[in-house]
């Protein structure tokens, strides 16, 4: 469900947090509390927006922590979320890297201020704005007939495999990146390129863009320190895949859906 961004909390609607103790994410009966812990103190909470007609809040935990529930770190938390909560979660996790990131102006070292917004931050001195950095990156997943070419980079889960991915260069556009990385990575050109759908992932505040191709040439050839191995894999027999959490393995499952559609 998409925010309402409001720049105040709604009176008449309850409540939803995000408590962090350093990089660990609260979690009662495995899900976001929808109160802070009475037993607990923590900073000013910052209200991120309404998600799912609740007002969203973080704050950051200060000395003992809560008996009860569970800290975990952000991606086994998200793993752990029920599929609703997952995007209020990473919305509070990157706004919280954000406000970490940005005490000081880059450009006259002043501290910053709160923004109008109250998410934005200002400097008093030269006047300098600055928002939540949002850095886009593209998947993209390539088909040749019913085989889907997957990847695996060193740092993988072993035996996990997922779609070519890289991050857009400044003066560049999505589908530029995508053939270029395609190339790079791969040494394939594709053909045919459909975007499929987005998704914010929070590590730690990227964009990530999907899309869909098919095959149009070349030797698959992966690149040196940067692909440990490359192959065309049958939908009926793919590999181990990324987290059901991912984008991903959405556009996996997406894709060999169309596939079985199309052929059925």
């Amino acid at each position: 469900m998409p925010f309402e961004l409001p720049s105040q909390p709604a009176p008449d609607l309850p409540s939803r947090w995000c408590l962090f103790d350093g990089d660990l994410l609260w979690l009662l009966d495995q899900q976001l509390p929808e109160q802070a812990p009475a037993n607990a103190q923590f900073t000013r909470p910052s209200f991120l927006g309404v998600h799912e007609q609740r007002n969203l809040f973080m704050a950051e935990l200060i000395g003992a922590a809560p008996a009860d529930g569970e800290w975990l770190p952000l991606r086994p938390a998200l793993m752990a979320l029920p599929a609703n909560q997952i995007q209020a979660a990473a919305r509070a996790a990157q706004l919280r890297q954000f406000f970490h990131s940005h005490r000081f102006c880059g450009h006259c070292a002043t501290p910053l201020e709160l923004a109008r917004d109250q998410l934005g931050r200002r400097c008093p001195s030269c006047g300098q704005l600055y928002y939540p950095r949002i850095s886009p990156a593209m998947m993209v997943l390539v088909q040749r007939g019913r085989e889907l070419l997957l990847a695996r980079s060193p740092h993988f889960a072993p035996g996990v495999y997922s779609a070519l991915a890289g991050f857009v260069e400044p003066g560049e556009t999505l589908e530029e990146c995508v053939h270029r990385e395609t190339w790079e990575e791969a040494g394939i050109r594709i053909k045919n390129l459909r975007y499929a759908f987005s998704q914010s992932w929070p590590f730690p505040h990227s964009l990530m863009l999907a899309f869909t191709a098919e095959y149009d040439g070349g030797a698959l050839t992966p690149q040196e320190g940067e692909i440990e191995d490359a192959q065309w894999f049958d939908i009926d027999a793919l590999p181990g895949l990324p987290s059901t959490i991912s984008i991903a393995r959405h556009l996996i499952e997406f894709t060999c859906n169309q596939i079985n559609n199309k052929n059925g």
